[in-house]
């Protein structure tokens, strides 16, 4: 009997991956990042006074992040869509 115990893996398919709106939940947190960032900026004397400047920075380049992560997914979902639609030029005769 192959299980978690006896050292014989247990092999089967993997799931097909879940996928959800990616790119407008990368547009979505980056605006939130940039968002608590500019909520935040009039306060900036307040943060410097008490150590705190990093929760600015940090919002910041959660934003500048979410940009190149932006990019990332528009690019993946338009490969997705490109290989998909070879693949079906390619089944129909």
């Amino acid at each position: 009997m192959a299980g978690l115990f006896s050292g014989t893996p247990i092999r089967h398919e993997a799931p097909e991956p879940l996928e959800g709106p990616v790119v407008a939940t990368v547009v979505g947190g980056t605006i939130v990042w940039f968002v608590l960032f500019l909520v935040q900026l009039p306060f900036y004397g307040w943060f410097e006074e008490h150590g705190h400047t990093w929760w600015l920075w940090t919002c910041l380049v959660g934003g500048g992040l979410g940009l190149i992560g932006i990019w990332y997914v528009r690019r993946r979902d338009a490969a997705i869509k490109r290989a998909r639609a070879e693949r079906e030029e390619q089944q129909t005769p």
